[in-house]
């Protein structure tokens, strides 16, 4: 692969789905292969380059995870503890559960918390405050018995970081990561950003306007009580440094087993595009065979994407800033791993429409943040999801647009699972679940359950 066969790729599919700017970078071969199209920002446009700064969202994750397995391997932190050793002011709404939990249930997603809060605790959006609104957080499964992916959940991981270093969960981070490995453009404080070059998120208006996200960094209150789980900034060129250190042997930081015993399924993932387990703080997925890990994110209008393939020393990194940045950055992946390993990646082909199981399915699925509404016309059935109407009027933010009916189809088999054909979410997999009367009761979309609501029909 060369710059220029990746830089064509990158614009034409830019341009294509409207992404005002966006960053990519490729470790191959042990070289490191750029490509960036468009600008920082419509009104304001500079060249997006390699150093160009966005918002990871829940790429942090895999930060948060690591910071907190040096932890472990300094024997600060048990992963087998429950978390209330390192945070005893923790509580949930199910005391047992609240005892029950542990650190290990955190960070491979198994804890049986809802995604997030919706109001995140006091005004300064510290953790201590975000822990101290947990008991308001619903519980979606007792700890330990499947996975649902929880934004909730490594925030609390990063309440641990603060309660064992004694530090604020961002100096933990710097001091543990950032500063050793030499990540210098990488950072928490919007103070930090402000002064560096960086992409403006965007979102679509009901007309296909594109208009400018605010807030920047998040449409979420607090935000700072949400960066473990996906406050970080950064650049193409800082990743692939952090994915060298993720292929490395440690630095002196954490023992290589340690760092390398990440990438082992500690429990399964069923039907998911983004992958067949997870590992700790990484999504595992198999690809032709091969072995990646990878992790996804996504803030106010903007997208990232991150993805290693250990045994060929490789990795690459896509961000986004623009309504579709999600279909950009999973085609940029495809098409590196494709064309630098030979490793195509096809989506599964769905059966012909059944209205029978597609009446089974209809109805209306919730989380604590988000409505997700599935419905049949007797001819197809689509999928949409939104975040709640009283949400969005209630917050005095800008919020992304919701993802309007997309049309979804299940695949072969008996498993009850689905893959979205269309629209912003397209190539997205997932599966119903069904209690033991077989009655559907639940719906997984990007590794998160969502339960029927009551009125569901």
């Amino acid at each position: 692969m060369s710059q220029k066969q990746l830089s064509e790729f990158v614009a034409a599919t830019a341009e294509g789905l409207g992404i005002p700017g966006v960053a990519v970078g490729v470790l191959v071969n042990g070289q490191e292969v750029f490509a960036s199209h468009g600008v920082t920002s419509i009104d304001h446009p500079l060249p997006v380059d390699e150093r160009t700064l966005f918002h990871l969202g829940s790429v942090s994750k895999t930060f948060t995870a690591t910071a907190l397995m040096r932890l472990v391997a300094e024997g600060r932190v048990d992963l087998d503890a429950p978390v209330r050793r390192y945070v005893p002011e923790l509580r949930l709404a199910d005391e047992q559960a609240a005892e029950q939990i542990t650190v290990l249930n955190l960070l491979n997603h198994t804890a049986g918390l809802d995604w997030n809060l919706i109001d995140p605790g006091d005004e300064d959006g510290t953790l201590a405050g975000f822990v101290g609104k947990l008991a308001e957080l619903p519980l979606v499964a007792p700890p330990g018995t499947r996975a649902s992916y929880s934004q909730a959940g490594y925030n609390l991981v990063g309440r641990i970081i603060e309660n064992v270093t004694g530090q604020s969960y961002e100096q933990a981070v710097a001091a543990l990561l950032l500063e050793p490995i030499g990540l210098s453009n990488t950072f928490f404080d919007l103070d930090e950003v402000m002064v560096r070059k960086f992409a403006v998120g965007y979102n679509r208006d009901g007309d296909g306007t594109l208009r400018a996200a605010r807030p920047w960094k998040s449409y979420q209150a607090g935000a700072r009580g949400n960066n473990p789980g996906g406050g970080i900034v950064s650049s193409v060129s800082d990743l692939l440094a952090w994915a060298r250190f993720q292929l490395g042997g440690g630095d002196g930081l954490l023992p290589a087993g340690t760092l390398h015993g990440m990438r082992e399924r500690t429990v399964e993932l069923r039907g998911s595009s983004l992958g067949d387990g997870f590992g700790i703080g990484w999504f595992l997925r198999e690809v032709n065979g091969v072995r990646t890990i990878g992790h996804g994110g996504s803030g106010n209008g903007q997208f990232a994407d991150l993805v290693i393939v250990p045994e060929r020393n490789f990795a690459v990194v896509a961000l986004a800033a623009g309504p579709d940045g999600y279909v950009l950055t999973q085609a940029v992946t495809r098409w590196a791993l494709e064309h630098c390993l030979g490793l195509a990646e096809r989506d599964p082909e769905p059966i012909a429409h059944d209205e029978q199981r597609a009446r089974e399915v209809a109805g209306r699925y919730e989380s604590d943040v988000m409505n997700l509404d599935i419905l049949t016309d007797g001819t197809r059935l689509t999928l949409a999801v939104g975040i709640k109407p009283e949400i969005r009027a209630a917050s005095d933010v800008d919020m992304p647009a919701d993802y309007p009916a997309a049309t979804m189809g299940f695949l072969p088999g008996d498993a009850d699972e689905y893959l979205i054909t269309e629209g912003g979410l397209k190539g997205q997999r997932g599966f119903f679940t069904r209690d033991s009367a077989g009655a559907v009761v639940g719906v997984d979309l990007g590794g998160r359950l969502f339960g029927r609501a009551a009125n569901a029909s």
